[in-house]
């Protein structure tokens, strides 16, 4: 099974989202998966004493902006292992403009009693949303990327939605395929 390709996203993206956790909460590795195995790989150590400040991973069959599928911070009261798929509910999102637009969607985890009442990005602690803020400035301030990165504005759910709904549709359209070379024998 191949984390991006094989895990079914509902319809109703509203309720709940497939994610499939990279990087755990309070960690300072920065994991991806594989496009073309599936298999989890370190693609750096941090350059700073920023930890991620909540559990960090994609939405399956999403194509972002970027080349790579869609981010989503998940908000939970734990770690998660990473390869874990967690029913996420998106509350909104922020967008960053790096190598493009890299949209970050922030949500909670549905089967997390201490997260899973929120449904909007508004409700929740001012001084968390600072933290997430300040974590991707830190971070990549400190990897020495040019003035053209920024973080953006945070946005509402009803962004989030929209670009949950995109990425999908870019997926769907097969636009993963110019960033991905599968290995030998494998047909996708």
């Amino acid at each position: 099974m191949h984390p991006v390709h094989d895990i079914q996203v509902p319809e109703d993206i509203a309720r709940f989202v497939p994610t499939v956790i990279e990087i755990p909460r309070g960690s300072h590795l920065k994991y991806e998966v594989d496009k073309p195995t599936g298999i989890l790989r370190l693609d750096r150590v941090l350059y700073s004493a920023v930890h991620y400040p909540a559990n960090y991973g994609f939405i399956p069959r999403t194509h972002a902006d970027d080349g790579d599928p869609l981010d989503i911070l998940v908000l939970m009261q734990e770690p998660v292992e990473p390869l874990s798929i967690v029913r996420c509910r998106p509350l909104g999102g922020m967008r960053m403009v790096d190598k493009g637009i890299d949209d970050k969607i922030i949500g909670v985890c549905v089967d997390d009693p201490a997260y899973a009442h929120y449904s909007n990005i508004e409700q929740l602690p001012p001084h968390l949303m600072r933290e997430l803020d300040r974590f991707f400035n830190d971070y990549k301030t400190l990897e020495g990327k040019g003035p053209d990165f920024q973080v953006g504005a945070l946005y509402g759910v009803e962004e989030a939605h929209k670009v949950i709904r995109e990425a999908l549709a870019a997926y769907t359209r097969g636009d993963w395929k110019k960033d991905y070379d599968p290995p030998a024998g494998r047909n996708l």
